[in-house]
């Protein structure tokens, strides 16, 4: 896959079968865009590209939005994308000026001049241009003109990624995270920075990694107790994390900490990436540390015999 985002130097596409939109998540019900794609790619001998976005447009358009949380990351996207098989990625920066392109100049400066599509792959209620005056039906009477085919997304699957989407974020921040892997397609992933804790857990023989979010607009998961894989320069350890306010030693700030498996190397101001496999339990304020140590045992014992 080849990746360009400088739109002012991107190739001369061979019979270029786009799609267009921000994809996140790249789930499941994104992959049945996406092998449309390489299909009607496949039959005309051209290229599959798809055009996406960053940052996000409603952070540019909008200017009400407050805490837009994203399933993934632009770089975790690419990585998502890598693994489809398509052709070419286009990352256009979405700016202001982009954004007040009015419909026409949208489809003649950007699609055509940039493209030069043979097919067009979207869905009726894609809208594009200053104040999303542009459509489908646009589209299509413009198609004789420029001289492409338009292909309809059908509406049951569009309904499928949008209802995925939301299910997905809304399972992922209630901590359901079996349900949001089954519609993700893979299992949920992050990354974080470790900084310094207060070293309690490395006191009761479980020291953790704390952990800070390397991308502020990526959405996070649900307070409880999690199986998780943790990535560590390019190794994968089994572990358990913690997200919450540990009511146990009255904890007054939203943390997230990992105890990776088998594991003592000083990471600190590294990021690692942690995989997250399975719900394990809500948090529980305990007695004291004895009490909470029991549990860790428990907890581990559970870790291991899921992963």
């Amino acid at each position: 896959m080849q990746i360009h985002q400088d739109i002012s130097k991107l190739p001369e596409f061979k019979n270029a079968v786009i799609t267009i939109g921000t994809f996140d998540g790249v789930h499941l019900g994104h992959h049945q865009i996406i092998d449309s794609l390489k299909v009607e790619a496949l039959k005309v001998n051209g290229e599959s590209v798809i055009v996406t976005f960053h940052p996000h447009p409603r952070k540019i358009i909008s200017s009400t939005i407050t805490g837009l949380r994203l399933i993934n990351t632009l770089t975790e996207r690419i990585e998502l994308f890598e693994k489809t098989g398509i052709d070419h990625l286009v990352v256009v920066p979405f700016t202001d000026y982009f954004a007040n392109q009015t419909a026409e100049e949208y489809i003649q400066e950007f699609l055509v001049t940039k493209f030069q599509p043979h097919t067009i792959i979207l869905g009726f209620d894609h809208h594009f241009g200053k104040d999303r005056t542009g459509d489908y039906t646009l589209l299509l009477n413009k198609k004789a003109i420029y001289n492409y085919t338009l292909k309809e997304i059908p509406e049951h699957i569009l309904n499928t990624i949008k209802v995925s989407s939301t299910n997905i974020r809304n399972a992922i921040l209630q901590g359901h995270i079996e349900e949001a892997n089954s519609l993700l397609g893979y299992h949920f992933f992050f990354e974080g920075e470790v900084f310094h804790g207060n070293k309690i857990g490395r006191k009761i023989g479980y020291p953790t990694a704390n952990l800070k979010s390397t991308d502020e607009e990526k959405i996070a998961l649900g307070d409880g107790i999690y199986a998780v894989y943790t990535e560590v320069e390019g190794n994968s350890y089994k572990g358990m994390m913690s997200i919450g306010f540990r009511p146990t030693i009255n904890g007054k700030t939203r943390v997230t900490e990992v105890n990776i498996f088998n594991f003592d190397k000083d990471i600190y101001g590294q990021s690692i990436r942690v995989i997250v496999k399975k719900y394990l339990r809500a948090e529980v304020k305990y007695n004291n540390l004895e009490e909470l140590t029991l549990q860790l045992h428990k907890d581990k014992e559970e870790s291991l015999r899921f992963l």
